[in-house]
Formats: C-alpha cells, structure tokens, sequence
C-alpha cells in the first residue's frame, strides 16, 4: 500500500550525520561499523532505496537547528545565526537531491495530486523520485520573521515551533513556560502565510495558548498518546479531543521510548522489552476510539530521528517493514478503506483541506 510518512530528518542523517542516503541500507550501515561518534552508529533504517522498496512516496521532510545557551545540557548551536547556516546547508543538500532525481519537493496541491499519480501509474517505484514537503523542527533558526519569509519562499510550508527543552519562540519536551512574544508573533504571521502548525514538541502550557492564537490548519507530524505511555512528550486526551476540532491528523511515531511505558533510553533494548510495531496499533486504536473514526490518524515515524535499530521496533530492520501497519491493523477489524487512510490519505486530505 502506498504510504506517506510525515516526519523523516532526512537532511539531518544526510548533513549532520553524513549518511549518503542515496545508497544501499546496508552500505550505509556497513561504512559506519567503526564510527562510534553517534549511539545509532550502524543502525540506522532509512535510506531511498528503502524508502522505494516500502512505497514511500511522499513524506514530510525537515530542517532541524537548535539554538542553546552556555548552560544548556542539551546540544545544540551556540547562536541563531548558526542554527540558520545549518539549516540552509540541509537546504542546500534538499535542492542537490532534487537536482538528481531523487527528490521532488511539494508546496501546492496541485503538485501533490500529480506526484501521486506518478506514483500510482508507475510499472516500478525503482527510480522514482520521492516527493517532500518541507517542515522545520523547532523554530530556533528562524533569527527574525524576515527568516521566515526567506524561508517560505525556498518551499518552507510546515513549522513546529518548539523541540527539546526551551526555544526561542516557545518551550518543548521536558520544560513548561509560556509562548514568548516572538513566539506568538511567529505563529501570526504563519497565519498570514497560511502556513502548518505542527503541535508536536509544544509544552503543554504552549499547546494550549498555540490553539488559541493560532486560526490556521493544524497537524502533530510525530506524537503518541499520553493515556498510554505518560509522559510530557506525548498528548493528553484533552490535547487530542481539541486536535481532532481543528480537523488535526497526528502522526504515529516509532522512537521506542515514546511507544512503551518503561523504556529507559540507552539502557531498555527492543530485546529487553519485546517492543514491536504491533504497539503503535494501541496509539492509533486510542485516537481513532475517541474520534469515533479514523479520520484523524496517520504515520509520522521519526525513523533514525537520532537513533537506530537499539531504539526502534525489534522486528523493524528498515522503514520498508512499516508496511506490516497494514496487516496489523487489518487483524484489528480495521477495514481497507480506513487503513488506507491512516497509510495516507488522511494527511492528503489534510492537505486538500489546508492548501485548497
């Protein structure tokens, strides 16, 4: 089945990471066995030729650049300016892959609606370009709003204000504060671009005033569900009742300590635990329950979204294998229609909605 996975930090493996994502998986894994400057060294499971084989065709793809203070203890830039220069080095590397064929970036509708019949009509997916929109994690590069319209202007069309900890523009996983002034005047003049909100990251004090400032279309690229595995990172089911009042789709995400209760990171294993891609079927039985359809609920893996096979699913080698979604779901009683739209007809009615 086709499928649209709408959070993937390609530029990331490819910039930070210096992963060439043109190659075989297994190349990939083979030139970094004897690196050990990143924990997923070795382990990572996306690569083009993967994202081919598991007929991913289109996916949300990011820019991400942290800005941090001297007394941070999460890494990141030690300047705006830097955090942008990073960004556009992922830019850069975005532009090189669309000039190889290997990408096609997506900013209207009418673009997506011929990617997907490429895609449809093809004999084979072997050589085809896989198609992305361009989202930035964490708002932190953007040094003013002339940024942000710089940005816009080279296809920028999704913005998650907040990652880890606290942002220029709003506070993320693990820290609670208020939006700040620039943050509240980002999200207008995203407004005013008719641009995606994406709620993922946003503490819950910056969820909360976000939903109210904020009057365009809205999406969570990567989140599960607080009922299940509790945590700041992930939404409470008041979080997800206003989501689904804005006609939200939230992406179902596979980092492994999100996915399970109990998973400490650097020391659980999928080994340990028996975390397996079953139990992202409870995250999305969760949201469609509360919706009272599957109207609302789509993939937004976060695959080697800094982390690899130790933090994944035990039986997912490569992001071809999140395929497996449609048989799981199948023998939960959901039918083909409402497993096509949780594989991705949700995010392009989403997309229909906002871009139209």
């Amino acid at each position: 089945m086709f499928l649209f996975d709408a959070h993937l930090d390609l530029s990331m493996n490819a910039v930070e990471w210096n992963r060439d994502l043109t190659q075989d998986l297994y190349t990939i894994r083979d030139r970094e066995k004897n690196l050990t400057d990143k924990p997923d060294r070795a382990k990572g499971v996306v690569s083009f030729p993967e994202m081919r084989k598991g007929n991913i065709g289109v996916c949300v793809a990011t820019q991400i650049a942290r800005y941090v203070k001297p007394d941070s203890k999460i890494p990141g830039w030690h300047s705006q300016a830097q955090a942008w220069a990073q960004s556009q080095a992922q830019i850069a590397w975005y532009k090189a892959m669309e000039e190889a064929g290997e990408m096609f970036q997506i900013t209207t509708f009418e673009q997506l609606s011929k990617h997907l019949a490429l895609w449809e009509n093809a004999a084979s997916t072997e050589n085809l370009p896989i198609g992305y929109i361009l989202s930035l994690e964490g708002a932190d590069s953007l040094i003013s709003l002339k940024n942000l319209e710089i940005a816009y202007g080279y296809g920028l069309r999704a913005i998650g204000p907040a990652h880890y900890g606290p942002g220029v523009y709003a506070y993320g996983t693990d820290s609670d504060a208020p939006l700040a002034q620039k943050g509240k005047d980002l999200l207008r003049e995203m407004d005013n671009l008719n641009m995606i909100l994406d709620a993922t990251h946003l503490c819950d004090t910056a969820f909360w005033e976000a939903m109210d400032i904020y009057k365009g279309p809205v999406w969570a690229s990567h989140n599960l569900v607080r009922a299940i595995t509790p945590h700041n990172r992930q939404f409470s089911d008041e979080m997800i009742k206003t989501l689904l009042e804005r006609n939200a789709v939230i992406g179902m995400a596979f980092d492994a300590w999100m996915m399970i209760p109990g998973w400490v990171r650097g020391k659980s294993t999928p080994e340990s635990t028996g975390l397996k891609i079953e139990h992202i079927v409870q995250h999305i039985d969760h949201i469609c329950q509360i919706a009272g359809n599957a109207n609302h609920v789509g993939i937004g893996s976060d695959l080697d979204g800094a982390y690899g096979k130790e933090q994944s699913p035990g039986d997912l080698d490569s992001i071809a294998d999140l395929q497996s979604i449609t048989s799981l779901l199948a023998a939960r009683g959901y039918s083909e229609a409402d497993i096509e739209k949780i594989m991705w007809k949700n995010w392009v009615e989403f997309l229909r909605s906002a871009w139209n």
